[in-house]
């Protein structure tokens, strides 16, 4: 019994030495691990700024464009700035226009109700443009009726600008740039009424355009007869200088001289002032009048 326990104490010492032997021929066996990288070197500051700036320009290249406004155009976004168009639009095409025409010119159709009301509020009472009431309805509503535009100076005709000259309070003129804001073409116009007699006009000296127009009185210009034009040109005048002797031999006293014929007096030379000779100043040194005296004379 004694030999079994034995034999069986030796068997588990043999196999519990070949395993550690294989696991140590194992372990002797295996290559060794690599070294450990080796740590990078830190950033730089400069590295850090330049990586910093390239990601914050990359990330500004990629900003995300919003699409949800409408581009920009060019009848303006409020309600003013529409109004301005408006006036524009009904000026050149000098007619009345309907508001829903004038939601078409403004591309502003399908506006909301309260945007078509304020710019159709602002229409009504702007002093350039002329609200006219649809005689088809008894109660107007706030997008009834036509607009036209309102000029500086209601005149479209050579009539009827005489009959606004003539009708003026004061002795002013008209500039020829109101004129135009409702009558573009008044040009010609403007230059049969002045030979015709009928206006006065000044120019500018660079286009000969019109400039400003007064009215004037035809009746009050007379034509002079060709043969006394010609008698009057023919006919030698006299010389200022003669005219002024002959008036002065008979006794008159000419209403005007030649002004470049008049004697100017020389200007006179400015005298220089004459520095007056020094006095001598009050003697303040009493007590020193023996020591600044003059003993020259008391020599021998």
């Amino acid at each position: 019994m004694s030999s079994h326990l034995e034999k069986l104490q030796q068997a588990f010492k043999s196999n519990v030495t070949s395993a550690s032997t294989k696991i140590t021929a194992k372990r002797t066996s295996l290559a060794p691990p690599p070294p450990e990288a080796a740590p990078s070197p830190a950033p730089s500051n400069s590295s850090n700024t330049s990586k910093a700036g390239k990601d914050t320009k990359r990330k500004r290249e990629v900003q995300n464009v919003v699409y949800s406004q409408p581009a920009a155009t060019g009848y303006g976004s409020e309600a003013f700035t529409q109004v301005t168009y408006v006036i524009e639009f009904l000026k050149k095409k000098d007619e009345a226009k309907t508001f829903r025409e004038i939601l078409e010119y403004l591309s502003q159709v399908h506006a909301d109700e309260a945007t078509k009301k304020l710019i159709a509020s602002i229409l009504r009472r702007h002093d350039r443009v002329k609200w006219l009431p649809d005689p088809q309805l008894k109660l107007q509503t706030w997008d009834s009726g036509t607009f036209l535009h309102q000029p500086l100076i209601n005149v479209r005709t050579k009539q009827d600008l005489i009959g606004y000259l003539q009708s003026r309070p004061d002795a002013q003129g008209v500039h020829v740039k109101d004129l135009k804001d409702g009558w573009p073409d008044c040009e010609d116009a403007i230059d049969e009424l002045e030979a015709e007699h009928k206006i006065l006009v000044t120019r500018t000296k660079k286009d000969n355009h019109a400039r400003m127009v007064w009215s004037n009185d035809p009746s009050l210009v007379h034509n002079v007869d060709l043969e006394f034009q010609h008698m009057w040109h023919k006919t030698e005048l006299p010389t200022i200088d003669e005219l002024v002797r002959k008036l002065q031999d008979a006794g008159q006293k000419p209403a005007s001289e030649d002004p470049s014929k008049r004697v100017k007096a020389a200007p006179k030379a400015k005298e220089k002032k004459k520095k007056a000779p020094r006095k001598g100043g009050k003697i303040t040194n009493q007590h020193m009048l023996h020591l600044l005296k003059d003993y020259d004379k008391t020599r021998k």
